[in-house]
């Protein structure tokens, strides 16, 4: 491996456990709570999740951040987008203004929301004529990426803005897990059939391109990826590190954690999957992982929507853990023996 990739496979390989005697705590406090073990089923679980991968016996979410990175891709001059390249600096200036879906669902239940520009002026190389970046630039951007934690939120929810990116995730998943690029592709922001088809023809002409990266997931990310996906993955990374759990968005968010689960599956141990996506291969990406999603609720509309969604489960499952009455103090006589 080339030296860019020296640290960041350091940081991949090398990944702190999860805290199990803050599980155990959390464990201890739910079976005392005024219900019948078990009986919130996911909810119960989501604050174990927070606990384990927080490090705390006593979780919080006082900071819940909702990352939202985009980037401009060159492979849309392949005609395998609905709109144009424009689009993304015009998305990214709504989520600013409060006009987008995520910027409501972020006012309404108070969670942090940031956007990283990704150099929108400077496309990445279109994926059919050459490599959309070289290693130097990649790492570097997994670099950047890392930085978006520097809020020290205490859970993470990352997500993207980025014309053209779900070509480029059907192709990073296609240079993952085998098969062609009609397997991978979907009608993204509403191609119609002759669109889908150049998506998936640009796929398989990329793959035939780079076939020699197809081994090494740092090398195929550089080549077939795009900047947002670049630092998702940083962001992944430097959260593992920093004890905050993540919350994965959909179809092209998760295309960064499968980079990582490549290299070492328990590299995302601490990510959790807010949705799967409508975008059909989304499933086939998550099933590969062997990771379910949380929620499934028909959407494809990326910038971390799913993942936010997710994350109002988990603040109000953390609410009833914390809030929630015990048999002892409610007076409430406990199981029969």
């Amino acid at each position: 491996m080339s030296a860019p990739y020296a640290d960041i496979l350091d940081l991949l390989k090398i990944v702190p456990p999860g805290d199990e005697n803050a599980v155990a705590a959390v464990r201890a406090r739910d079976g005392q709570l005024t219900k019948p073990p078990g009986s919130l089923g996911e909810m119960e679980r989501l604050v174990e999740f927070l606990a384990r991968w927080q490090g705390k016996p006593t979780p919080t979410l006082n900071n819940p951040m909702v990352a939202i990175f985009a980037g401009n891709h060159g492979v849309t001059d392949q005609g395998v987008s609905a709109f144009p390249r424009e689009v993304t600096a015009q998305m990214v200036q709504n989520f600013t203004d409060g006009g987008a879906a995520i910027s409501q669902v972020c006012a309404l239940h108070e969670l942090n929301l940031r956007v990283f520009e990704l150099a929108l002026e400077l496309p990445t190389g279109d994926i059919t004529q050459g490599p959309a970046m070289d290693d130097k630039m990649c790492a570097a951007t997994i670099a950047y990426g890392m930085e978006a934690i520097a809020g020290k939120p205490d859970l993470l929810a990352i997500g993207e803005m980025g014309i053209g990116n779900t070509t480029i995730a059907a192709a990073l998943y296609a240079g993952l897990y085998g098969g062609t690029g009609a397997d991978w592709v979907g009608r993204g922001t509403g191609v119609d059939d002759a669109g889908l088809a150049r998506k998936a023809d640009a796929v398989d002409r990329a793959l035939a391109l780079h076939a020699d990266a197809l081994g090494d997931p740092l090398k195929l990310l550089a080549r077939l990826g795009g900047r947002e996906i670049c630092a998702m993955l940083g962001a992944i990374i430097a959260a593992r590190a920093q004890k905050i759990p993540v919350i994965v968005d959909g179809f092209v968010a998760t295309s960064a954690a499968a980079i990582a689960h490549a290299v070492n599956p328990t590299a995302i141990d601490h990510c959790l999957f807010g949705h799967v996506s409508a975008e059909h291969a989304h499933s086939r990406a998550l099933e590969a992982m062997g990771k379910p999603a949380l929620l499934s609720l028909g959407m494809r509309l990326g910038e971390g929507s799913g993942a936010a969604l997710a994350m109002v489960l988990a603040k109000t499952a953390l609410h009833v853990h914390t809030n929630m009455a015990t048999f002892a103090s409610a007076g409430v006589s406990g199981k029969a023996h």
